[in-house]
């Protein structure tokens, strides 16, 4: 019997979707990083495509409605095993994300991949 597996590593909710696209009509094109802590805690920040710097240390997740989404090279190490949601929930984003003052924030929730899915996703499955 076939299993469907769901590979994404990272994906968007409807909701989260929508205010991509409604901070991309308002800022132009996008990028999301997510945090490893620190002052914001571990929340999605979402800034214009290329005000924040990405190097070596960072890993592209995905694109989501065209808009690339990064973690740290370490933070990436303990989520491997995890697929991200990414959600939006009422409430004060991140001081320095854009989502801030639309009244909501972009926040992550994640389930662990099965081990089918994980192994899948190792061979390079798509």
């Amino acid at each position: 019997m076939a299993v469907s597996l769901d590979l994404r590593r990272v994906y968007a909710t409807p909701a989260a979707q929508e205010l991509i696209a409604k901070l991309h009509a308002k800022y132009g094109d996008l990028m999301f990083h997510q945090s490893g802590g620190c002052c914001d805690g571990s929340s999605p920040m979402c800034y214009p495509r290329g005000e924040f710097l990405v190097g070596d240390s960072d890993v592209k997740l995905a694109e989501l409605e065209g808009t690339p989404f990064y973690m740290s090279k370490s933070q990436f190490e303990y989520w491997k095993h995890t697929q991200l949601i990414l959600d939006v929930v009422p409430g004060r984003g991140g001081m320095f994300s854009l989502e801030g003052p639309e009244g909501v924030r972009f926040l992550i929730r994640s389930r662990l991949f099965t081990d089918e899915e994980y192994a899948a996703l190792e061979a390079g499955v798509r």
